[in-house]
């Protein structure tokens, strides 16, 4: 081992350490990943301790808030804090795959496209290029318009497999950089194999890039998945957020003045969504030097 490639550890360890200085101080940071972390946990507990079925209808229609129904009730009756619990776990849920699929499959592509050029990164490049064409809103319709059974699982597989040409060709133009260093030459004299070059060398130095496009990615499947809720193409066998706000309209809570029906689910998504781009402006001071605030 070569006193460089004995060096890069101890190098990515003192990274590590500067960036975890900073982002604790980071007020961007840490403002968005608390309302982010504040609503996962209320989506994770809330549904466990309330208990319920968040469709049952109940005896109290239209109730506004109060001490027996917090956000008061629809007009059948239904609690919409529980619907608002179950609802936001349902978003997180879609957020996790459709970003984790699109962060999977845009890395796997832009790693190798940016890696191994030539033909290789033809090929893949045209399949993004096709993809990223494709009016995903208007796939989405259609798929899901034809679905018999929609789930939040269905929902976010799509939305995932339509949504990652962008960060493959960010990626990919991060690896283009990389691949002609030092430390990549020398794991490729050492014989190790493409993917080995690409998990040990080269995304190691992609972390914190590959970690704020996730983030994108999760914001991203969120919207998507509220717009298709909001228009009825959402889950079949539950409950999200999108669809609280579908249900609103549908039944005039605006006309009737149930404010309380529309506005949680509308501000829990702005929310989400701001704080994941809060955070993200956050983790991008964190980890370009030439921003961080001393």
């Amino acid at each position: 081992m070569t006193a460089l490639q004995e060096a890069e550890p101890r190098e990515r360890a003192g990274v590590r350490r500067e960036a975890l200085y900073f982002a604790v101080r980071n007020g961007k940071l840490l403002t968005g990943f608390a309302i982010v972390l504040a609503m996962l946990v209320l989506g994770l507990i809330g549904p466990v301790l309330i208990g319920g079925a968040p469709n049952e209808y109940g005896t109290s229609p239209m109730s506004p808030p109060s001490a027996a129904h917090w956000l008061g009730t629809t007009t059948f009756g239904q609690d919409i804090f529980l619907q608002f619990v179950h609802g936001l776990r349902s978003t997180f849920a879609v957020g996790v795959i459709g970003g984790g699929i699109a962060a999977v499959i845009g890395m796997v592509v832009g790693f190798v496209a940016g890696y191994r050029g030539g033909v290789v990164d033809e090929v893949l490049n045209m399949l993004t290029n096709v993809i990223l064409v494709i009016p995903t809103l208007a796939v989405l319709l259609i798929i899901n318009a034809y679905l018999g059974i929609r789930s939040v699982a269905v929902q976010g597989l799509f939305i995932g497999l339509t949504q990652w040409p962008w960060a493959a060709r960010a990626i990919r133009a991060q690896t283009f950089s990389l691949r002609t260093r030092e430390f990549v030459d020398l794991a490729r004299m050492s014989g190790a194999g493409t993917w080995r070059i690409i998990s040990r060398e080269i995304a190691p130095n992609m972390s914190s890039y590959l970690f704020m496009t996730f983030i994108l990615l999760f914001g991203g499947s969120i919207l998507i998945a509220s717009s298709l809720d909001f228009i009825g193409l959402g889950p079949t066998d539950g409950v999200s957020l999108g669809l609280m706000l579908q249900n609103a309209s549908q039944w005039s809570a605006l006309q009737l003045g149930l404010w309380w029906w529309f506005v949680p689910p509308g501000a829990a998504i702005t929310a989400i969504v701001g704080a994941l781009y809060v955070a993200n402006v956050g983790l991008d001071e964190v980890f370009n030097p030439k921003l961080r605030e001393t």
